[in-house]
């Protein structure tokens, strides 16, 4: 709902013939499908070409300049669209500090005008105990997102596989659709000794993704890269112990209220998930840092740096 004495102007836009214009040139411009607007924020790594509005441009993440194999050929364009806006004067929104570091040694940006503002934690649904579970998985890890190599689910196969050596009642759910990197998560189900207690549930609803949180003993985050990372603080919201891997973002974002891994390191991801598990003070803190954690992160805060971000390009 938009507030009161804001219109909104809508009309299709054509993302892949756009894409390829604005790599090109500054037209076709914005003001075509809005007409006179102060401020331009384009969410998505691609913010359009103006007549006379200030842009700014929302990097997530480098990856498909840091890591282009692990990125999907339509986001490989990402930096010849971001490298072209700064060129012409774009200023820049990441979610995070590390982010915003990236981009000004990446494409060599004025650091003034690239502001890290996080994000906000989504508040799911209240949780129905009276509904039957999401899953009949008794004690169980639980992990969120699309499967993508970025993500390295098949590590975290491989980390629970040695876990579940020691540990014969938990089980690994994994929740979230098929991206590209469902064959390899495949492979290493298959290739798994406990493979018998590794759930997939595909894509979850927020109220299903409430229930799984809730009825998690720890949240795990393999990845191998990471902007922000919202999953591991919506699990902290939700009073669940977090291990993640020290990828990316991730320190910045949860500090020391997750149990954080070398990225790719197998053997300290199982032992962090049994120090999760079975080591009571160490849950009692993850579960208290946690919470205190993720409050830190509104979207009033984030809503209030933006403003301040498109004061700060229109005034510019």
């Amino acid at each position: 709902m938009l507030p009161a004495g804001v219109t909104a102007a809508r009309g299709p836009m054509a993302a892949r013939p756009l894409r390829w214009a604005w790599q090109r040139s500054n037209h076709p411009a914005i003001e075509l499908w809005t007409g006179a607007i102060d401020v331009v924020h384009g969410t998505n790594f691609v913010v359009p070409p103006a007549r006379r509005a200030a842009r700014v441009v929302t990097v997530h993440d480098l990856t498909p300049m840091r890591y282009p194999h692990l990125a999907e050929r339509a986001t490989l364009a990402y930096e010849g669209l971001v490298a072209r806006a700064l060129r012409d004067g774009a200023w820049v929104h990441t979610p995070s500090a590390y982010v915003a570091a990236e981009v000004v040694e990446h494409f060599g940006a004025e650091p003034a005008r690239v502001v890290a503002v996080h994000e906000g934690v989504p508040s799911l649904p209240a949780v129905d105990g009276d509904r039957p579970p999401v899953v009949d998985a008794g004690r169980y890890i639980l992990t969120v997102g699309t499967v993508e190599p970025r993500k390295d689910h098949p590590g975290l196969v491989r980390a629970f596989d040695m876990l579940a050596d020691r540990d014969r009642d938990v089980r690994l759910v994994i929740a979230g659709p098929d991206g590209w990197g469902a064959d390899a998560l495949a492979g290493a189900v298959a290739d798994a000794r406990h493979r018998d207690r590794v759930i997939r549930v595909g894509y979850v609803a927020d109220d299903q993704r409430a229930r799984l949180l809730h009825d998690a003993a720890a949240f795990v985050f393999p990845s191998v890269y990471e902007g922000f990372g919202l999953p591991p603080l919506e699990a902290m919201a939700a009073g669940v112990p977090v291990v993640a891997t020290d990828a990316g973002a991730l320190p910045e974002v949860l500090g020391d209220a997750a149990l954080l891994v070398p990225t790719g390191d197998v053997e300290a991801l199982s032992d962090a998930l049994g120090r999760a598990l079975d080591d009571a003070d160490s849950r009692s803190r993850l579960v208290h840092a946690g919470r205190a954690r993720a409050a830190t992160y509104s979207w009033g805060a984030c809503a209030a740096g933006l403003v301040d971000l498109y004061r700060r390009a229109a005034g510019a």
